[in-house]
């Protein structure tokens, strides 16, 4: 498991149907450190930050194995680091295989799996194709969020250990499946009402549905 590229990037306006957008999602990879703090990476921002970034969405990362299903998926073959907006792209690390409450140790850096990501129409911008959005949930390959458990440096090329969490946790797949496709999974949602390392606002939202059962 390694980390390919370490990608970063500020808000910046956007011209997209006929209006002006500010968005961050246009990373781009930096070959030199970059310090890791709680809420983030040095020199990375968010535009909306109500809806993006915190403590719980302070690191995206995406799998470099992606790239190839999405390129195919939209007829591409301009792929770059971070064409998915995420922080770090990483291989080795899928969602099917990693779990709400793992930890992944990269040198001196601890980050913890916090969520899947929720693609908004910021992606269909970077990407030049809404298509991306309902694709990216439907085939699970959502990429995750991390929370920083411990600040320091990542470089690109850095190994990663994975450390997995206890053993009722989800995977990032399975939150994805029950968040978004079969919502009358009671016992799944039940489960992930439970991850107390699942993002707060998540474990609301499948409270919330066990209580409207």
């Amino acid at each position: 498991m390694n980390l390919i590229s370490v990608n970063v990037g500020e808000p910046a306006p956007v011209a997209w149907q006929g209006r002006t957008v500010l968005t961050a999602i246009f990373k781009k990879p930096v070959a030199c450190p970059v310090s890791v703090h709680r809420l983030g990476l040095e020199g990375d921002a968010v535009a909306d930050p109500e809806v993006h970034g915190g403590e719980h969405k302070a690191v995206y990362a995406f799998p470099f194995e992606h790239y190839d299903y999405f390129a195919q998926f939209l007829g591409r073959n301009d792929f770059v680091h971070g064409q998915f907006g995420e922080n770090l792209t990483t291989s080795g690390l899928l969602e099917t295989e990693v779990c709400i409450g793992d930890r992944l140790r990269i040198g001196g850096v601890l980050l913890e799996v916090t969520q899947p990501r929720e693609p908004c129409f910021k992606l269909g911008i970077r990407m030049n194709d809404s298509r991306i959005l309902r694709q990216l949930l439907e085939s699970r390959r959502t990429g995750f969020y991390l929370r920083v458990v411990q600040e320091g440096v990542l470089v690109a090329g850095m190994e990663v250990t994975h450390e997995p969490a206890e053993a009722e946790s989800l995977t990032v797949s399975e939150i994805t499946r029950v968040c978004y496709f079969d919502k009358d999974d009671l016992p799944t949602v039940r489960r992930a009402a439970g991850l107390e390392r699942l993002t707060p606002s998540w474990r609301e939202n499948f409270r919330q549905r066990i209580g409207a059962a």
